[in-house]
């Protein structure tokens, strides 16, 4: 017995909390925030995209064409309700302009204080409603006031949230029966008007609604959009610093074997030049170590990432450009070489990454524009590398790719990486065109062409 009183009390206790909450929202949404400025924000590049025939000054304005609309709208009200007004009572001039603009006025309310505009309309048919019960008018200010009233509910929703829908029509139908206890009002015209006005308001939510969860949709696949290039870039860095770690790796080695050896290559060394060559061992090697290190932090991030690598497999330069070009030909793409300039010795980080960024742009063609030809330039200029590797029209359609577009983050990583610059972008003819400036300064590198 005890136990079934206290599990009564809990389910009333819970409903109870149930009913207060509601309570508290509805004076939140309807009381506390009625006249918070809520200014409606003209329309998006996305949706003025389709006036892109039209001139610049006249883009500018559609942005805004909501707002003139209903502005329109209520001056077309307010003239309207003036001349109905003016004929169907005996009303002064001066009384019929109030309340046409109480009627007209809530309609451009709803740009800037939504709620507050509900609060105002359901004013305005309050006071049609008492001018008709006082003067004995005809009724065509409360229809009027009535249609005006039910079409701001529907803005207010189409402006704020769905449950305020419910929240007006009950504030709404809470007036109505007052109005029917103190006005001489039919209880089945209310009933009228509640029916008609569910039909207006369940719509008007469900477009809201509707366009609230399309909202969320995008917000979620723009943020996934994002994290999967950041993770694209991020991998490729990681994929960058091994293999800048295997460059520089093997210069730091020349260094130490060089420095170890240096000593006894020449006759009754001074002590101070051995100890000078002992530590330039020393902190080549402790390089060497740190180098490891960091690039074992990295592989720890995906220990996957480089699996089916070789890790004796020397590094490719442009020398191996050949063997790319013949394994692309074997899967079946049509491509041209042209080499121009004097091919020159160059860093090997240099090297390296021209010769991935090459890979890169021909595995997209394949991938993105099947049946293509392609045609790679190498520019060997005074102040560095020139690649161009431009690809025309697809001749059958492609399968999907997930990975659309990462690729050319890896290809700007590694150019920006040398401090050199690079574009991206479809061509005329519906192919796509990669074009890259690697600097490279004269000297450092002809010293490097002649260690390596």
């Amino acid at each position: 017995m005890n136990q079934t009183t206290h599990s009564q009390r809990d389910d009333l206790r819970s409903e109870a909390r149930l009913v207060r909450g509601a309570l508290d929202r509805l004076r939140q949404d309807l009381i506390v925030d009625a006249f918070a400025f809520r200014p409606m924000l003209p329309l998006d590049d996305a949706r003025v995209s389709g006036w892109s025939w039209a001139p610049q000054r006249l883009r500018r304005h559609v942005r805004w064409a909501p707002h003139f609309v209903l502005a329109g709208v209520a001056a077309v009200v307010f003239l309207g309700a003036t001349s109905v007004l003016a004929r169907s009572g005996p009303l002064s001039l001066l009384f019929t302009v109030v309340q046409s603009f109480l009627l007209a006025a809530p309609i451009v309310l709803t740009l800037f204080r939504p709620v507050g505009a509900f609060w105002l309309s359901g004013a305005a048919l309050f006071f049609t409603m008492a001018v008709y019960a006082v003067t004995g008018s005809d009724s065509a200010g409360y229809e009027i006031g009535a249609v005006l009233h039910i079409a701001v509910m529907a803005l207010v929703v189409l402006r704020t949230r769905p449950r305020l829908a419910a929240e007006m029509w009950l504030t709404t139908m809470a007036a109505g029966g007052l109005m029917v206890v103190f006005l001489p009002r039919r209880l089945s015209d209310v009933v009228a008007f509640a029916v008609f006005t569910v039909f207006v308001l369940v719509p008007a939510a469900a477009i809201r609604a509707w366009r609230e969860e399309r909202q969320n949709v995008v917000e979620t696949r723009t943020a996934t959009a994002e994290e999967r290039s950041r993770r694209t870039l991020l991998e490729e860095r990681a994929l960058i610093a091994r293999e800048l770690h295997d460059v520089v790796a093997h210069h730091m080695s020349v260094i130490a074997i060089q420095a170890e050896a240096a000593p006894y290559r020449v006759k009754d060394t001074p002590p101070e030049l051995a100890t000078s060559f002992s530590t330039i061992r020393e902190n080549a090697v402790a390089a060497l170590t740190e180098l490891r290190r960091i690039l074992g932090v990295v592989r720890s991030e995906d220990p996957d990432a480089f699996a089916d690598a070789d890790p004796e497999a020397p590094q490719p330069t442009l020398a191996s450009l050949d063997s790319l070009l013949e394994s692309v030909r074997s899967a079946g793409l049509v491509v041209e070489a042209v080499i121009t300039g004097s091919p020159r010795p160059l860093p090997q980080g240099v090297e390296l990454s021209a010769y991935r960024i090459v890979q890169e742009a021909l595995s997209n063609t394949l991938r993105h524009a099947p049946g293509a030809e392609a045609r790679v330039e190498i520019s060997y200029v005074l102040g560095g590398l020139g690649l161009r590797i431009v690809n025309g029209k697809a001749s059958r359609l492609a399968k999907p790719s997930p990975g659309a577009g990462h690729g050319v983050l890896g290809m700007r990583e590694r150019v920006q990486m040398l401090g050199g610059e690079m574009t991206a972008d479809h061509t005329e003819d519906g192919g796509f065109e990669v074009a890259a400036f690697i600097p490279v300064s004269a000297t450092p590198g002809a010293a490097e062409g002649k260690t390596a």
